[in-house]
């Protein structure tokens, strides 16, 4: 059991970035609704001390000064992180001088412990994972393989809406360099079939993702009783989903919304206490490759949230194309780092241009980058005019069927990072 800190959250926005701050400084932090536990309760926990948060004026602000004075009686350490943030000095003193900490969250012991836990409570047990090739799941596979060996399978389903080469670089990944038990579904036609002629945005989510599961289930038939299902639900989809009791940002329906009937006894979840971070830093530490471990977050649907009216091959593999271009710029000119996300939109509009001195009237696609903390608000990206200009000038030049890029200088809210 590791020292932690209790985040006791009254309401806002703060309470990840506050818990990530003070995991940072090497200190589990736990966040908990103010009206889940009772003083007592908490006491039970074991914390070490405990931070409360909240913004001012909201409903839950006026319950502070009472809860505040019961927690007091307690003897446990109290930091207000209410409409204001201390510096990182004041946390250190609340994290290591008032609560005594010693500062035992450390991700390799997480990953040893992890390893030792699962191949005790799964020997002998069969688990199946759907593994998209993100980087949730992608941790999760090696964590598992290393606990339990040639026991895991992982069934990785090829819509055809990945980015490019991304089907084969996850095949290599875990066939080869790693030696999972991997099966890989080409379901490419099978996936585009179902899209044709297919324009609303809802209605291709919601084909994408039942024709997920309809294949998933399929390949779980084959081979027959798999004891447990692994998922790669991490910490923020249990925070949002309001799985804690707070108000839900968003469901989260992890591993292509699988149902429950399929026939598990239960789930596995080993990365269900960490932070994006965290998972990626688990990943380095088990061996993932660094461009596994730190490619761009990709939403479940794949390209076909960023294919604008109907979905087909031909448009899919104008979008992979200028994608890659957009990346390999972003990487070269060193903003991949410090850009949260980025990717192009291939839309559904054309324009006139001129290609090898002929008019032309192609594809107009738009590139979208984002910087932000918490993916619930976000700011378009300063990228510099010079990467921006290599990036539309290859793009036209090198994409067979474009003419025209543009780029998407709008924050969250009112727009959303992906466009549908």
């Amino acid at each position: 059991m590791y020292e932690r800190i209790l985040v006791l959250d009254f309401g806002g926005k703060s309470n990840q970035l506050i818990a990530k701050q003070v995991r940072a400084h090497k200190v589990y932090a736990e966040i908990q609704p103010y009206n889940t536990l009772t003083p007592a309760q908490i006491q039970e926990t074991g914390c070490c001390g405990v931070i409360y948060t909240g913004e001012p004026g909201n409903a839950h602000a006026a319950k502070l000064p009472e809860y505040r004075n019961a927690l007091k009686t307690l003897g446990l350490p109290l930091l207000n992180w209410f409409d204001q943030t201390p510096d990182d000095a004041a946390l250190e003193r609340f994290l290591f001088a008032d609560c005594a900490c010693t500062g035992d969250w450390l991700l390799p012991t997480f990953v040893a412990q992890s390893v030792a836990r699962y191949k005790e409570e799964l020997a002998g047990k069969k688990v199946l994972c759907a593994l998209s090739g993100g980087v949730d799941s992608s941790v999760c596979a090696v964590l598992m393989h290393k606990a339990i060996g040639t026991n895991l399978t992982c069934v990785f389903v090829d819509h055809g809406l990945m980015r490019k080469n991304e089907g084969d670089e996850v095949e290599r990944v875990f066939s080869q360099m790693f030696g999972v038990n991997l099966i890989r579904v080409n379901a490419q036609n099978r996936f585009l079939a179902k899209l044709a002629g297919v324009t609303e945005p809802e209605k291709k989510r919601k084909i994408i993702g039942e024709e997920f599961i309809r294949v998933f289930e399929e390949e779980a038939r084959k081979l027959g009783k798999m004891d447990y299902l692994m998922q790669g639900t991490i910490y923020p989809d249990i925070i949002e989903s309001g799985i804690l009791g707070a108000a839900p940002i968003k469901s989260h329906h992890n591993v292509g919304g699988l149902p429950q009937d399929i026939g598990f006894d239960g789930l596995v979840e080993p990365l269900r206490d960490l932070f994006k971070d965290e998972v990626r830093a688990v990943g380095l530490e088990l061996g993932l490759p660094a461009n596994l471990v730190h490619r761009q977050p990709f939403p479940g649907p794949g390209l076909g949230v960023r294919c604008i009216g109907e979905i087909n091959k031909a448009k899919l593999d104008i979008l992979r194309g200028c994608d890659a271009i957009f990346r390999e710029e972003i990487a070269a000119a060193g903003l991949d780092a410090s850009i949260n996300q980025y990717f192009a939109i291939i839309t559904d509009l054309q324009s006139v241009g001129v290609h090898n001195e002929v008019r032309s009237y192609d594809r107009v696609v738009a590139l979208r980058a984002v910087q932000t903390q918490d993916f619930m608000t976000a700011d378009w990206a300063r990228i510099p005019y010079d990467t921006l200009a290599k990036a539309s000038a290859r793009i036209c030049a090198e994409v067979v069927g474009v003419n025209r890029v543009v780029y998407d200088i709008t924050a969250k809210p009112p727009g959303t990072v992906e466009w549908e």
